[in-house]
């Protein structure tokens, strides 16, 4: 029989270890116990966020389940931000160094513990990408566990969820909406537990790592509310005594080809530019080349089907209605657009996962046929230029055109142009260009939704373009391109833009073009002087002096 205790054994069964068995003995381990292995259950839960409320409750069932199987599972907690309360604040600077973050936290715990395997428990944005990160470098048998979607709000018989809000607010401003019925909007827009509705990060996530082999089935799409959401919590506990029997490890699951699988489903599903981001550094720790090239690759072979928020109608909770996203991979691995021999945590491979799934279900209109998709292509692009010669992300669904030229609208930050959205200085016509908000110039690359929503709340979505070295939420849309590099604060063409210059966006030849001559643009490099960070100390000056481009992902354990 395998070995299950292989690294517990170092405390639990070695004579020379008398302090730590003692102490495990004070927390209510017998001499019995210390036979069988123990698993660290990492949660992400606190109090302050919906997406994470209900996360702590969810591990003491995964602890159960574990326990049901002859494995002691043992809970611990790391951070969280929530995005959606730190957007547009101060606070946001926070969120993307979370991520790395909750890595080195749940890499520490589980290691320093000797725990033999590992099993999240996470819920918003920065939570997925941070616990697999951290599975892929302790490589010892490990499941994630998703929090899940929280239910649509509704008014005046319209569904509602956290976009909702912030474009509400737009429409506010832009003189289109009353104050009470913003207040009410706001009010009914989060009715209780999970993470943001749509097809944003958090599901985009959660889908993609259920593609990738890291979760169990239906985990994703199954609500945060309910049994569904509690039975996977236990069954993923109980699953875990699988993965130590025979030894699966994240190197045996995460692969290039189920990387591609992750990616397919995100470009299926309309997902966040931010998985663009967080895969980048998910290979990167799993010691896979995938590349920016690699999503555009799969961008341009992979049609857009779902009809999902932001860009669509429906929210994370039709997909569960229509079958969950097993249902939606089965439909995929039909038109050989997965590869169904991947190895899953559940010890069998994707097809076999599948093979007794229901079919999607009739008459829905969640899921486009690939006969007749949204969109042929991808939505995810991968731009490149005199404005990004190291790449830059759009997500462009087609909705919005697939060109656009404009003059530059520049704004020294975020704030900036939430003011001078909000005073009425952004035009029909405009490319609004918001710096020095990436990775090292924010710090910590925030997400620019308040703009953009204020954006479409002001019924501009169609006429502006908006770009940045910073990032976008996954409830974003509308004519964005994000992740430019290099980022201002490197010096990068981004800096040298000035009011009134031509740019040219071309989704068609996936290229974004400033257009002045090179030697206008060598006169302005001359001149530019590179402004000091705008933090000397702490966990964000940090961050600026270690953290990588947005093309290689963010990363901050690569010096």
């Amino acid at each position: 029989m395998k070995e299950l205790n292989k690294y517990s054994k170092a405390v639990t069964q070695d004579p020379t270890q008398p302090a730590a068995q003692a102490m495990l003995h004070a927390i209510g381990l017998t001499k019995e116990d210390f036979k069988k292995p123990l698993v660290g259950i990492a949660s992400t839960g606190y109090e302050g966020n919906p997406c994470n409320m209900h996360l702590n409750a969810l591990a003491k069932l995964v602890k159960k389940g574990t326990i049901n199987k002859g494995v002691i599972g043992l809970i611990f907690n790391t951070i969280g931000v929530s995005d959606g309360i730190s957007m547009g604040t101060p606070g946001m600077r926070f969120s993307l160094p979370s991520r790395d973050v909750i890595a080195d936290s749940m890499e520490t715990v589980v290691q320093a513990m000797s725990y033999d395997g590992m099993i999240t428990v996470v819920g918003c944005d920065k939570n997925m990408p941070g616990a697999l990160m951290a599975m892929i470098r302790v490589n010892k048998p490990s499941i994630l566990v998703y929090g899940g979607t929280i239910d649509s709000g509704c008014h005046n018989g319209e569904k509602l969820d956290i976009v909702s809000a912030f474009e509400a607010w737009g429409s506010k401003v832009a003189g289109k909406m009353s104050e009470s019925e913003f207040e009410t909007i706001v009010e009914k827009a989060c009715p209780g537990a999970g993470a943001c509705g749509g097809m944003y990060t958090a599901n985009t996530m959660a889908s993609a790592i259920e593609a990738l082999g890291m979760t169990l089935p239906f985990n994703s799409s199954n609500p945060a509310t309910g049994e569904e959401k509690k039975e996977d919590a236990l069954k993923a506990g109980e699953a875990m005594r699988v993965l130590l029997e025979k030894d699966i490890k994240p190197s045996d699951v995460i692969t290039k080809k189920s990387l591609e699988n992750a990616i397919r489903l995100v470009t299926i599903l309309g997902g966040s530019t931010n998985a663009v981001l967080h895969f980048l550094a998910i290979a990167r720790a799993a010691n896979i080349s995938f590349t920016l090239q690699d999503f555009q690759r799969i961008s341009d072979n992979t049609p857009f089907l779902a009809d999902l928020k932001p860009s669509g109608k429906y929210l994370m909770e039709d997909v569960h209605r229509v079958g969950g996203i097993p249902a939606v991979m089965k439909y995929l691995l039909s038109k050989g657009l997965l590869h169904g021999d991947c190895l899953t945590v559940t010890g069998k491979t994707i097809a076999e996962n599948l093979a007794e799934v229901e079919d999607l279900q009739e008459g829905q209109d969640v899921i486009m046929p690939t006969e007749t998709p949204i969109k042929a292509s991808g939505h995810l692009r991968m731009l490149y230029g005199n404005l990004a010669p190291d790449g830059s992300v759009a997500k462009i669904t087609g909705k919005e055109g697939l060109k656009y030229k404009g003059t530059a609208k520049v704004f020294e930050g975020e704030y900036e142009a939430n003011d001078g959205i909000r005073d009425g200085k952004v035009r029909k016509g405009d490319v609004v260009v918001i710096r020095y908000e990436g990775p090292k110039g924010g710090p910590g690359m925030p997400e620019m939704l308040k703009p953009t929503a204020a954006i479409m709340g002001a019924g501009l979505g169609k006429d502006v373009a908006l770009i940045t070295d910073g990032r976008f939420s996954g409830g974003t849309h509308g004519f964005v391109v994000g992740h430019i590099t290099p980022e201002a604060q490197e010096g990068g063409a981004i800096a040298l833009v000035k009011d009134g210059d031509t740019i040219t966006i071309d989704a068609n030849t996936n290229s974004i073009i400033l257009e002045v001559s090179e030697e206008e643009l060598e006169s302005r490099k001359a001149k530019w002087i590179a402004p000091p960070l705008k933090v000397t100390r702490g966990v964000l000056y940090k961050y600026a002096k270690t953290v990588s481009s947005a093309s290689l992902g963010c990363v901050t354990d690569e010096f």
